[in-house]
């Protein structure tokens, strides 16, 4: 996890002089329903969360980062001619790819000076990498006087993480961060790109608990699972899962969960407009076992998560982001969440010996300029 000091501390405190300084946001996401089907083109059902990644900045002749999660800073030219794989130390490779995408894409070769902190958990499946991607990406645009249309910018910052670790990602996690939107999830179509607000129910909260371990995309099965998705479409004579019916992928495992949870995904849309909150709680129970069993991306760690959270009264819960290991979600009725999140982990603990950690997220807008804090 993030330190405990709030990130727009802990720059305030680094800053100094704050002379011609700007600051600019981008939010983690949870993801209430969808997994693995973005990359299949399929449909996902996230939401932006109030944790952010800041960045204060001001122009400089060349991009300039410290980050005070990590070690280190990088500096690097504006006109994104520094290849992410030379650079160092390793986080600076997504700044690198970040101001070689937005370069690509026509950005003036301005440069700046900036510090970076963020609230959103690192390793927790909630986006980190992401909202850092954004978070740079949104200060390198505001600086330069360029403004790229929001899917333009998603897509810059997802072709740059792929771009800087090698691993093969959807766009979910920084269409949310960009298009967030506040009290509302997003139905996200991942061919067409659109992106459609849900509110949410007054009544239902969203309970998000860190698992105790930690998961990175890159040492886990996650491209395996890709390519395995890749290779069955093709075997089927289709563009992607998206297009596979229930009847094509009954024997394929894989195929079974991106067909069943794009199902999942559109009914949770539904069961949110209507304010069914049962709906809504079963069906993240279903995509948690589809995750389980036929996607087999949980771990028992996650799983007995679930369970105890169930247990102390959750209407549903499943695990969220890409799975081996980092945080399940938790659909509670308003006013029982803190019950819920104490008992559940009390139960996780005393079963597994792990220290769970939750905290309740509110829908918020997408990546912006913000004030300078107090």
């Amino acid at each position: 996890m993030t330190s405990t000091e709030p990130a727009a501390a802990r720059i305030a405190a680094t800053l100094g002089d704050s002379a011609s300084v700007r600051w600019f946001r981008a939010p983690g996401r949870v993801n209430v329903v969808g997994d693995h089907t973005d990359y299949n083109e399929g449909f996902v059902l996230p939401l932006a969360i109030d944790r952010d990644c800041l960045v204060a900045a001001r122009p400089a002749s060349t991009v300039r980062v410290r980050s005070l999660d990590t070690a280190g800073a990088v500096d690097l030219p504006a006109d994104g001619s520094a290849g992410p794989a030379e650079t160092q130390p390793p986080w600076g490779r997504l700044v690198a790819a970040v101001v070689r995408e937005l370069a690509r894409l026509g950005r003036p070769a301005v440069g700046m000076d900036a510090i970076v902190a963020s609230d959103v958990p690192l390793g927790a499946g909630l986006s980190s990498s992401a909202a850092f991607e954004v978070a740079c990406a949104t200060a390198l645009v505001s600086l330069a006087g360029w403004e790229p249309s929001p899917r333009e910018l998603a897509l810059a910052c997802r072709d740059a993480e792929e771009s800087a670790t090698g691993v093969p990602c959807g766009v979910m996690d920084q269409l949310a961060s960009v298009c967030g939107h506040r009290d509302a999830a997003l139905l996200i179509d991942c061919r067409s790109l659109d992106v459609r607000p849900v509110l949410l129910p007054e009544q239902l909260a969203l309970l998000v608990v860190h698992s105790g371990i930690p998961r990175t995309l890159g040492a886990s099965a996650y491209a395996d699972r890709r390519r395995a998705c890749e290779d069955l479409a093709r075997t089927l004579g289709l563009t992607a899962l998206r297009d596979a019916t229930a009847s094509d992928v009954a024997g394929e495992p894989l195929g079974r969960h991106v067909v069943s949870e794009n199902a999942r995904v559109l009914e949770a849309a539904q069961a949110l407009a209507e304010e069914d909150l049962g709906a809504l709680g079963r069906l993240l129970v279903e995509s948690h076992a589809s995750l389980r069993d036929d996607f087999e991306v949980s771990t028992p760690e996650l799983d007995v998560l679930v369970e105890e959270l169930l247990a102390a009264g959750a209407l549903g819960a499943r695990l969220t982001g890409a799975g081996f290991g980092g945080c399940v979600v938790a659909a509670c009725e308003s006013g029982s969440e803190q019950a819920v999140a104490a008992a559940g982990i009390a139960r996780y603990r005393r079963r597994t010996n792990l220290a769970a950690r939750a905290f309740v997220c509110r829908a918020v807008d997408g990546a912006a300029p913000v004030e300078a804090p107090p």
